[in-house]
């Protein structure tokens, strides 16, 4: 039921969790809130207020980043924008792309393991999954990367996961 799905999402991700039911129960609305949900909505409910629930949800998840901006060597990501620049030029690069670099980069020049990163991009039934990483990764190091094949940014731990490092490091 909803419990378990929130229990299960909560496992792997911060989104936020509107639960939308029939059941009134104040019992079945603790046990929800408790096992994960932001907010919880009975039926029958407003468009207006449902609404209302879920841009203040929205308002709630946006994260105090300080500066919405990494700056790494030269590499500049726009965390509010999901822009990417280097040495002053655009980067295209495809969401999952950016998700990857995104998380990399927060987490500047520490080890990001693959099973973390597979967690946090495609859901904890990915854990797995280490070739759909080699092949993000190749595709984010072509277009960061004066050579891909000697990685100065997007840098690789053997069986265990990647680090993003400014490249002076």
């Amino acid at each position: 039921g909803g419990v378990e799905v929130c229990e299960e999402v909560r496992r792997w991700s911060r989104m936020p969790i509107l639960v939308l039911s029939a059941v009134g129960d104040e019992r079945e609305k603790v046990r929800a809130l408790d096992s994960g949900a932001d907010d919880y909505v009975t039926k029958p409910f407003g468009t207006d207020e449902l609404l209302a629930r879920l841009r203040a949800l929205m308002r709630r998840s946006v994260e105090p980043s300080g500066d919405p901006e990494l700056r790494i060597g030269e590499v500049v990501i726009d965390l509010a924008d999901r822009r990417v620049r280097l040495a002053g030029r655009e980067v295209h690069l495809t969401p999952i792309e950016f998700e990857l670099l995104r998380i990399l980069a927060t987490h500047q020049g520490r080890l990001v393991t693959q099973r973390q990163l597979l967690r946090d991009v495609w859901g904890p039934e990915y854990t797995q999954e280490t070739h759909y990483l080699r092949v993000h990764i190749a595709h984010i190091r072509a277009k960061l990367e004066a050579d891909p094949s000697r990685p100065r940014y997007l840098i690789t731990e053997p069986g265990v996961g990647y680090r993003f490092r400014d490249s002076a490091s």
